[in-house]
């Protein structure tokens, strides 16, 4: 099972910080769909007729106990 060291936890705590970012501008109307549309689909953010869908990459497809409670 791939384990994630602190250079990992900490590139992954960024991006995510950065992306909640970016919702919340697109939110707020700070960024039309057009601009957020990259954005979105970078991270994996799908529109499916009127919702979106978030697909998530697990490395290996494998994830312990506590990766699933965090």
């Amino acid at each position: 099972m791939y384990a994630y060291d602190g250079l990992d936890e900490t590139l992954v705590r960024e991006r995510a910080t950065q992306f909640r970012g970016q919702v919340a501008r697109r939110i707020s109307g700070e960024l039309s769909e057009e601009e957020f549309k990259p954005l979105r689909l970078r991270n994996g953010l799908y529109l499916q007729l009127h919702a979106y869908m978030l697909r998530v990459a697990i490395p290996y497809g494998l994830l312990s106990s506590d990766q699933m409670r965090a």
